[in-house]
């Protein structure tokens, strides 16, 4: 019992330690990243109630050091909230110089939101199947666009709704269209028609498998536009991590003037470069993953290959808007991808917004009203709202 107390703040300062250093290559440790960085304003009563039942202890048996330890693992936890709120003061104006308009009086992070555990909004979805030349078929979940009236029901708003097509991660060989429903819902809640899309996976599809069921995904949508109320000439990609790819690439590559802007969140977007840093080791084995995506190993025979799914290598000075989301701490996905990227756009003078995070991992936005969840959620939306104008 006389160490119990200093066992139990150190495993709390080891947990929340993981918002400010990035977690070991493990396959489950980014996921304790999640934990501390999204969710770590509700552990914040733990470190809290250790040092007080701590106190109550006699002099001694590292009460001392357990109070000591339990304020490190309570300002890290914090670490996130107090870095949501600085970023967010200035992220309104960013939004603007970036992408043009006004600048709106908006509240970007808000405490309450924190611990408000609301429900996400409900949206009309359909199943729907669209079909490439080859004759595969493939699903989409179709949200119909909503608007809120006084009597808070929600109705089809009018036909003509701006689009968002939802490109889901999953290393390319996982994942589906259901992947975060409730985030696609509450997209629908605000006007938006989203189509969650499905693509073929490795390694039984090898690139560009991948980009041919995007497009094909993107002209069906076009092609049954009036039955399904959304506007074909506005129409946005959003992807994470390996969908991030995948928005960026089909994005850049279609030269497609309805397609206008492209949303990536912690996507790798120069595949040459992310072969050149895989390793078997690491969280994802990120070797395999490549020689499964691109049916091989970088080669200077199928260098064009890689090339042809990087984001990167496509942009152009008239690639659409572009909007990176990418955490510091991302173990999965190396934060340096979004900002290299983003060095390119500036270069070739293309409208974008970098929003890097220094606490969060892969897939922070898990919690879509955490510090990260917040943000994203609200650079989001700016951006369709001026991107779709």
């Amino acid at each position: 019992m006389k160490f119990l107390f200093p066992l139990l703040a150190l495993l709390l300062v080891a947990v929340s330690l993981l918002t400010m250093v990035r977690a070991p290559d493990w396959m489950w440790a980014w996921k304790l990243t999640i934990l501390a960085g999204e969710f770590g304003h509700w552990l914040l009563i733990l470190p809290l109630v250790l040092a007080l039942l701590n106190a109550a202890r006699p002099l001694g048996d590292g009460r001392t050091l357990t109070l000591g330890l339990c304020a490190i693992a309570f300002g890290c936890l914090l670490r996130p909230v107090y870095s949501a709120y600085w970023l967010s003061e200035n992220l309104p104006a960013e939004l603007t110089v970036a992408f043009g308009g006004k600048t709106p009086p908006d509240t970007v992070f808000e405490f309450s939101r924190l611990y408000s555990r609301g429900r996400m909004p409900r949206a009309a979805m359909t199943t729907e199947v669209f079909s490439r030349p080859q004759g595969v078929e493939l699903p989409l979940d179709f949200y119909a666009p909503v608007r809120r009236v006084i009597s808070s029901s929600p109705v089809v708003a009018p036909r003509g709704a701006p689009c968002i097509v939802m490109i889901h991660g999953g290393g390319w060989d996982g994942g589906d269209s259901t992947e975060l429903a409730g985030w696609d819902a509450r997209w629908a809640s605000r006007g938006y028609a989203v189509a969650a899309i499905n693509y073929r996976l490795a390694p039984n599809a090898i690139w560009p498998a991948q980009r041919e069921d995007v497009l094909a995904a993107i002209a069906w949508l076009k092609a049954n536009a009036a039955r399904l109320g959304l506007d074909p000439t506005r129409i946005v990609l959003i992807g994470r991590s390996a969908g991030g790819q995948l928005a960026a690439a089909v994005g850049y590559g279609a030269r497609d003037p309805a397609i206008r802007g492209v949303v990536a969140l912690y996507a790798p977007q120069d595949m040459p470069f992310v072969w050149s840093v895989s390793r078997e080791d690491d969280a994802l084995n990120s070797v395999k993953l490549m020689r499964q995506y691109f049916g091989g190993p970088l080669t200077d025979q199928n260098r064009e290959l890689y090339v042809s799914a990087s984001g990167q290598w496509l942009a152009r000075a008239d690639s659409p808007p572009t909007l990176l989301i990418h955490g510091q701490l991302d173990t999965l996905s190396w934060d340096r991808h979004s900002e290299r990227l983003a060095v390119r756009l500036a270069e070739l003078g293309v409208p974008h917004y970098y929003l890097h995070l220094p606490w969060a991992t892969h897939g922070f936005d898990y919690n879509p009203d955490g510090p990260g969840g917040q943000l994203a959620d609200y650079a989001i939306d700016r951006f369709l709202t001026m991107v779709m104008r």
